[in-house]
């Protein structure tokens, strides 16, 4: 059995600390930093925010590819790591410059400037997550492997969803340009340490497989994955679970502001949504090989529904409860996010087992383009249930009172439409089938192919 060491565990897992606060921090902040801040319309904020991610359809599989075909004395993946060090800082801090813009013209600079550090976030993401697969060749190796990154993905979580919402206040409940400047040097550096750690870690990990000599074009290689099913359906349910994270993401200051009536409670929901990341990963690490993966994850898809429901009686049984929620839904989280993984690494290996070719690039690029596309929805589906509902855009020098029809729809976007939306990848989970991979190579491959159901 091929395995990581502890120390190339160590060093995989400290990148999720950018995977993990890029994912959160314009989900958390950028809706409400264009509806409060640049009196951008909320549909059209939502849409700002969705767009760049559109972008990464395309340019994800690509870099995925060029990953793939990679030869250097850093291996296939990690010369892709230090390019997006080395480029996502800048970019990720301009988002949050505060220009003096208002309205269309603030919401053009901000597409752009989300355009760039999603384009390198991709360089650093992409390669990121192809790596699991080729860094063992064990069916439960994979899921403790990335037992190890979930850890950091609780812990980034918690770092970013805390810290940046606690710096954004740190000039007032509300925050202040200045202050959403400051959040994103601070943000921006704490990204850079993270992918130079990841970096400079993984330099002695090991690699499963080899190049593959003739992949043929772009076209080719995704037209070969779009016949496992495994795959496709793996990347449905989980870009359905992602829809619900990103929306509720966005929705949480808006929550914490008009529900709780409490805009510095956003920290303390974050709060307490990461420490169950931190605490039952153990348990879905046991429940994936008590009932199998998919089994596990069915039960961690229902917790996170379960909970993301309960919290619509918030406005009934008030703050307490409402973190008493986000407590469960963290649970549920952590095992749906582990269980993903490992089930992709899992698809990836059996991929390769059975074709002898090295594409975890080309797939781990449609992964985070679709499920990267679809998340970033969320933040325009609660844009439109807020327009639904009547909400008014403003700036910090014309605050406005929102009508009781907008207080009602930030309150359904947190929970009812998202409860909704995780109970429907419950019943995407159970159409996926994967045969459990045995450490194939590639003579066994050509003599031997279990059939993709």
């Amino acid at each position: 059995m091929i395995a990581p060491t502890a120390r190339v565990r160590l060093g995989y897992g400290v990148g999720s600390f950018c995977t993990a606060t890029f994912a959160a921090v314009p989900g958390l902040l950028l809706l409400y930093y264009l509806t409060h801040f640049l009196a951008v319309p909320p549909w059209l904020a939502g849409a700002i925010v969705a767009a760049p991610k559109v972008w990464d359809l395309l340019v994800n599989p690509l870099i995925g590819r060029w990953s793939d075909r990679t030869t250097s004395r850093w291996g296939p993946r990690r010369p892709w790591l230090l390019a997006g060090a080395c480029t996502l800082p800048i970019a990720f801090a301009l988002v949050f410059a505060g220009p003096p813009l208002r309205g269309v013209p603030a919401a053009i600079y901000v597409g752009v400037c989300f355009l760039l550090a999603a384009t390198a976030y991709a360089l650093f993401e992409v390669p990121y997550k192809a790596m699991p697969a080729e860094m063992t060749d064990d069916y439960h190796e994979r899921t403790s492997l990335l037992q190890w990154r979930m850890v950091f993905i609780g812990a980034a979580t918690g770092i970013s969803g805390i810290l940046a919402p606690a710096i954004v206040a740190s000039e007032g409940a509300n925050g202040t340009l200045g202050s959403y400047r400051l959040m994103a040097v601070t943000i921006a550096l704490i990204m850079l340490a993270s992918m130079l750690g990841a970096f400079f870690g993984t330099a002695r990990a090991p690699m499963t497989g080899a190049p593959d000599p003739d992949p043929g074009t772009l076209f080719d290689q995704i037209k070969e994955v779009r016949h496992n099913k495994p795959f496709w359906w793996l990347l449905v349910l989980s870009s359905t679970q992602m829809l619900a994270v990103g929306m509720m993401l966005a929705a949480a200051p808006y929550f914490a502001a008009y529900t709780l009536d409490t805009p510095g409670a956003t920290s303390t929901l974050f709060a307490a949504l990461v420490g169950p990341l931190l605490l039952t990963m153990p348990l879905w690490v046991r429940l994936s090989r008590r009932f199998d993966k998919r089994g596990a994850m069915v039960i961690a898809a229902c917790v996170y529904a379960g909970g993301t429901a309960l919290g619509a009686a918030t406005p009934l049984l008030g703050s307490l409860y409402a973190h008493a929620t986000m407590f469960l839904v963290g649970a549920g989280i952590a095992g749906v996010q582990l269980l993903q993984f490992s089930m992709l690494a899992d698809v990836i290996a059996v991929d390769a087992g059975m074709t002898g070719k090295r594409r975890a690039g080309v797939f781990t690029g449609l992964w985070t383009a679709i499920e990267s596309a679809v998340s970033s929805f969320g933040a325009l589906a609660f844009g439109a249930v807020l327009t639904i509902g009547g909400f008014l855009e403003s700036d910090p020098s014309s605050p406005v009172r929102q009508p009781d029809s907008a207080v009602t729809a930030v309150l359904v976007g947190q929970t009812v439409v998202p409860a909704v939306i995780i109970v429907l990848s419950v019943l995407m989970t159970l159409q996926y089938r994967l045969p459990r991979d045995t450490p194939w190579t590639t003579d066994q491959a050509s003599s031997t192919r279990p059939a993709m159901p």
